[in-house]
């Protein structure tokens, strides 16, 4: 005999049934509420997308046209992001910087915006270490606007505000993050454009000033510090980034490449050779190997070994230590003298930008899988800067790490693994730990054919 339903079965399925009926009108609502009703609290703008990459592909995509800081298109809002790194603020009007309380007021402008003007807002390490400047709108209708300072200055140039807050100070993002963005920006204004520097710091600014002076005929503001109320025709807010240490000629204003950069560090820092050579220089009869040395982690344990050995296979050999006191334009002219300049990833191979076209960059990559990080850090860049590129892969047994740990320990069995811990675990055992002793037979095979890529005089 079937065994009757109880009571409570029909009245658990209509329960049921409005338990979904509710979950589903409650969804709804909040969608509704979501693409419809406004925030009741609103707050500054954020920086609208406008367009977003992954540091840039040109294969991915193609853009219809370039995208200059000249071209002030009044459909795009005040700030847009330029990249995956870098967003940009751009206005035309009445406009009046107070650097000293990071503010900057604008007419017209439609509403408040907040942007931190560095190349690296992926960042948040380094974006924590750059002030923020709020855009104000004042002199509209509505009296709820800024009442703006008065001008103390008044330019008839555009301002560039760009900030060496965040990783500026370490060299590769020096050129990276500040200073190949700022050519991008900035070269087509010849000269006619006030930067305005957030975050300076003095060491730096001296060092890069020969550089500065090329792009801007005006004496640099320390936009934090001044006392001054700037006001301006124009202004532009950040610098846009296109990938590592290189331009996409596309999307800059007046079409510029790495071979313009390149050119205005020849002029700047009077670097005189154009070429690298498989015999030298002039009246040299071997080409110049440059070894950048470091005194902290990743050193060379037998650098004057590499140094006999580099002599005895024909090589003119320098050793050079860079900081950041190293006389810049000294230091430069060191660099274009070589054919071939080598170090160990984090040395200062970002020097490389001086060397003459043609000439031979070898980056020791120390062990621990680190691949990725030389290709992205310096072979792709090698090539736009026309410089060929090496590497010289440390294996365990030139590793100062098979003495560190045991030869079964899981950071030298499975580097892969320690990846996956995230940049810091990397940085703390393949990078902070490790020097390296290369193997001479195995260098003097590299040199060799380095020296074969070098051209013939």
């Amino acid at each position: 005999m079937k065994q009757p339903r109880s009571r409570q079965e029909p009245r658990r399925m209509g329960n049921a049934a409005m338990v979904v009926t509710m979950l589903i009108s409650l969804c709804v609502l909040t969608y509704i509420k979501a693409r419809y009703c406004s925030n009741p609290f609103p707050k500054a703008a954020e920086v609208e997308v406008v367009e977003i990459d992954e540091d840039y592909d040109s294969t991915r995509y193609k853009l219809d046209g370039p995208i200059g800081e000249e071209d002030l298109d009044p459909t795009r809002p005040t700030c847009y992001n330029t990249s995956k790194r870098s967003e940009r603020c751009a206005a035309v009007g009445d406009i009046r910087v107070d650097g000293n309380h990071s503010l900057i007021y604008i007419s017209p402008l439609s509403k408040e915006w907040k942007t931190k003007p560095y190349a690296r807002r992926h960042d948040p390490v380094a974006m924590d270490e750059v002030r923020e400047f709020t855009l104000l709108p004042f002199g509209g209708a509505n009296n709820d606007t800024a009442v703006p300072p008065l001008c103390t200055r008044n330019h008839s140039v555009p301002g560039f505000l760009f900030s060496n807050g965040g990783f500026a100070g370490n060299l590769y993002h020096d050129y990276t993050d500040v200073l190949v963005p700022l050519f991008t920006s900035t070269h087509h204004f010849d000269g006619e454009v006030q930067f305005m520097i957030s975050g300076i710091k003095d060491w730096w600014v001296d060092k890069f000033t020969p550089l500065f002076r090329q792009l801007s005929r005006y004496d640099i503001i320390d936009v934090d510090n001044d006392q001054e109320v700037h006001c301006f025709p124009r202004i532009f807010i950040g610098a846009t980034f296109h990938r590592a240490m290189g331009i996409d000629p596309t999307r800059s204003p007046g079409g510029e490449t790495v071979a313009d950069f390149k050119r205005l560090l020849r002029r700047t820092f009077r670097l005189e050779r154009a070429v690298a050579s498989r015999t030298g220089a002039p009246r040299r009869d071997r080409p110049r190997l440059l070894i950048i040395s470091r005194k902290s982690s990743r050193r060379f344990l037998n650098e004057r070994a590499m140094a006999h050995a580099a002599a005895m296979a024909k090589f003119d050999v320098r050793i050079a230590e860079p900081d950041n006191h190293t006389d810049m334009p000294n230091f430069a002219r060191l660099v274009n003298s070589a054919d071939v300049m080598m170090g160990v990833h984090g040395a200062g191979l970002t020097n490389m930008v001086f060397l003459p076209s043609r000439a031979v960059l070898i980056q020791v990559v120390p062990f621990g899988g680190l691949e990725w990080l030389s290709r992205v850090t310096f072979k792709d860049p090698a090539r736009d800067f026309d410089v060929n590129y090496m590497e010289y892969n440390v294996s365990l047994e030139e590793s100062s790490l098979r003495d560190l740990y045991p030869k079964d320990h899981f950071y030298l069995k499975h580097p892969y693994d320690v990846h996956k811990k995230g940049w810091d675990a990397i940085k703390t055992v393949y990078l902070d730990k490790q020097n390296v002793r290369l193997n001479l037979t195995r260098f003097t095979k590299t040199l060799q054919q380095a020296r074969d890529l070098l051209p013939s005089p």
